[in-house]
Formats: C-alpha cells, structure tokens, sequence
C-alpha cells in the first residue's frame, strides 16, 4: 500500500499527483523528532514506512523528513493498534479506505466547482439573453359622459 504516492517528492508548490501543498503536507521533522511527537520508536517509523503505512519524504541527501499530516497518520496508526486492537493488515485496510475517501471527497468537491461555474455561465446567459414581455394593453374604455360629447 502506499500512503500518498505523488506526495513523495515535491515540485514547487504541487505535488508531483498534481493536488496542491498545504501547510500540513510541508515536510519538517526528522525521524527522532517525529517519533517523539508521537511516543514511537524510531524503528518503528522506519517498519511502518517499510510496510507503506506511512511515506515520509525526503531530503537529497535521502534523511526521512515527517509532515503534520504524517505525524497525524502516526496517531491514527497508533489509535487503531492501540485501542481499537487492529493488527498492521487491518491498519493497511482502514488507511487505504480512508485514501481512497479523501481522494474521491476533493474530486466530488473540484466537480461541485465545477458544475457551480457551468451553471453560473448558463445564468449569465440567460440574463444577457432574456427580454422583459409585456403584455399587451387593452386600449383604454371611454365612459359614458366621453361618448355624448
């Protein structure tokens, strides 16, 4: 299983699946300081990266650097293992869910934009493409006094 698998080297402000960074996507604890941020060992974010549970990236010099998103799928792992008692296959089963929810919950929001946009272009239209009907007026009834004179 692999955990993000574009997001594993950068390029500019995207990743190389094309979604863009965010501030929880930005790379910025080495190892130790992520497993400490979680009550891990070391070793055991080197297991999880090995069995594609989490997929840290890294630098050119090829030293694993964690994310805030990473360090959240930690937890997660974590809870899972921990409180729920899944073993590392249940953990690969309900992250590779939770993947493929987030991946289909920012398509289901990019086509809600962009139907939002379709459809504003069909207003704009019919607003430029409307014209006002008045109806026609009966022609004004002349009273009784209008018509001896």
């Amino acid at each position: 299983m692999t955990h993000d698998a574009g997001r594993n080297r950068i390029h500019g402000q995207r990743t190389l699946d094309g979604v863009p960074m965010t501030d929880a996507d930005r790379p910025r604890y080495m190892i130790s300081v992520a497993a400490e941020l979680v009550g891990m060992h070391p070793q055991t974010l080197r297991i999880y990266e090995q069995k594609g549970l989490v997929n840290p990236q890294r630098t050119a010099g090829n030293t694993r650097l964690y994310s805030d998103a990473d360090v959240d799928r930690l937890k997660l792992i974590q809870r899972l293992t921990g409180e729920w008692g899944l073993n590392l296959a249940g953990v690969e089963r309900v992250l590779r869910m939770e993947d493929e929810l987030e991946r289909l919950r920012r398509r289901m929001e990019r086509m809600e934009h962009e139907m939002r946009r379709a459809l504003d272009e069909v207003h704009r239209h019919y607003r430029r493409d409307l014209v006002l009907y008045r109806p026609p007026q009966a022609p004004a009834l002349r009273r009784d006094n209008d018509k001896r004179n």
